[in-house]
């Protein structure tokens, strides 16, 4: 297939500590692979637990008050994200002792580095640093330290996170989601009008590109 002229617009709202949302784009970027169609991802923020305390909470703690999961289901929903992620390229690392972490700052810090280009590369680059490497992305240290990996400035990003000048830019934002109903994530929003929510796997994604590429206008 062709490029279009006009590149497909993909917003894509999630959050980083989503292992949905990794298996959910890898998922989307091996169909736009497949069909070849000219496109654009943004990202935008979506924080799955706002009112998560600096210090985080044990993961499996977190998902048994959260949704209600017993340690078996939450054994096997991990295994299964394994396997999914395994064939998609993308490794997940869990473990017992794996925290879920705050992410209003990482937030802020892919804000700050889509003004430098460098937004997608720092997403996935987050997306690995917390599921493959389980580090904290609550930490000021660790967020600067993957964005000079990407090769953002570490001394701007410290800079960025301790003066918080990019908050409220991304609380309106997150805002802005939330009023258009997103609750839950990943949620992709293609040509700014075809809502899709959820992990569809690639051939769902496939067959919604191949729809999208032979509606006129």
């Amino acid at each position: 297939m062709t490029d279009s002229p006009q590149p497909l617009r993909i917003d894509i709202i999630s959050d980083v500590v989503c292992p949905w949302c990794i298996v959910g784009y890898r998922q989307l970027a091996a169909a736009l692979e497949a069909t070849g169609i000219n496109h654009e991802i943004h990202w935008h923020p979506f924080e799955l637990n706002p009112q998560m305390p600096q210090e985080g909470q044990n993961l499996g703690e977190h998902i048994a008050e959260k949704y209600g999961s017993t340690r078996q289901q939450s054994l096997d929903g991990r295994a299964r994200l394994t396997a999914i992620g395994n064939d998609l390229g993308f490794e997940f690392n869990f473990t017992d002792d794996m925290r879920m972490h705050n992410t209003f700052n990482a937030h802020q810090l892919i804000h700050w580095a889509d003004t430098q280009g460098l937004g997608h590369a720092l997403k996935q680059a987050l997306f690995s640093a917390y599921f493959t490497d389980r580090r904290d992305l609550s930490d000021h240290e660790v967020l600067a330290g993957v964005a000079q990996e990407v090769g953002l400035d570490s001394t701007q990003a410290r800079a960025v996170l301790a003066d918080q000048r990019y908050a409220e830019d991304v609380r309106q934002k997150e805002d802005f989601w939330v009023e258009q109903g997103i609750q839950g994530v990943p949620a992709m929003v293609f040509d700014r009008k075809h809502l899709v929510t959820g992990a569809q796997g690639s051939e769902n994604y496939t067959s919604i590109l191949n729809q999208l590429a032979a509606t006129p206008g």
